[in-house]
């Protein structure tokens, strides 16, 4: 059994995980549950959370790239910083000649998105990203509806495929979103299909780029604040938590422990 979990306003709170949501983390993992966030952050932002949170793995900007702590990692882990409690592995779904392509063709979208649509500003983590663009929108910026539906337009007419957290506007190019990135890390790690094994998972979110966990998880858990983003999602949990944030995750973790 396992359980996959959003990070942003579903784990954290104000923009730091609660005290309860990590200990909730640590009860799941202690009780021989697979745990894994999986987020539209960049792989550079969660590398201190992969390496210090109780995770078999966090998957990062939507779903193209993982990063893996011990007992995953490899002699190729990543370089951890002294405050960091395991060394990492990081896994792509793109080779590198792709991510490269790729990336020069984001930059050039990003730099008209900022010349042609006023206000909009890139992500403050995008120096950590490596496979997709990110447009605040809700974290530290706060633009009108109509604005984020102009950069999606915008990024679609460029073929990237779009996504909107509950901070974030997301363009890339691929085929991912947390639902893909999902059964990719489970083949990846464990060498099992998660789609024949869905009764046994349960997904934990809050917002927009969670539309394809909700649609897909016989088990899936909306954190109350979901109810902020209810009238523009077209797939909604089976399940709304009483309280929102990390005191929601922390409610969905004591009954998935108590019904085992």
């Amino acid at each position: 059994m396992g359980v996959f979990t959003d990070i942003d306003d579903t784990l954290t709170t104000g923009g730091a995980i609660t005290p309860d949501a990590l200990q909730a983390l640590a009860d799941l993992k202690a009780a021989g549950l697979i745990v894994i966030p999986i987020t539209g952050r960049p792989v550079g932002w969660s590398e201190p959370f992969a390496a210090s949170w109780p995770v078999n793995a966090v998957v990062t900007e939507n779903g193209a790239v993982a990063l893996i702590p011990d007992p995953f990692s490899n002699e190729n882990g990543l370089q951890t910083s002294q405050n960091m409690r395991k060394p990492l592995s990081k896994r792509y779904q793109q080779d590198v000649a792709t991510r490269a392509s790729n990336r020069t063709a984001m930059q050039s979208v990003a730099e008209q998105v900022l010349r042609e649509v006023p206000g909009v500003q890139l992500s403050r983590d995008s120096d950590g990203r490596e496979t997709d663009l990110a447009f605040d929108y809700n974290e530290f910026a706060h633009l009108p509806p109509e604005t984020v539906q102009r950069v999606l337009a915008f990024l679609q007419r460029e073929g990237m495929q779009t996504t909107v957290s509950s901070i974030h506007i997301h363009g890339c190019f691929g085929n991912f979103d947390k639902w893909q990135g999902a059964n990719w890390i489970v083949r990846e790690l464990f060498g099992r299909d998660l789609e024949q094994e869905l009764d046994r998972w349960v997904f934990v979110g809050d917002s927009g780029n969670d539309q394809a966990m909700f649609e897909h998880f016989t088990h899936s858990v909306g954190v109350a604040n979901i109810r902020h983003f209810a009238d523009t999602l077209t797939h909604l949990p089976r399940y709304v938590t009483p309280s929102e944030r990390g005191a929601g995750f922390a409610e969905v973790a004591r009954a998935l422990l108590t019904t085992r």
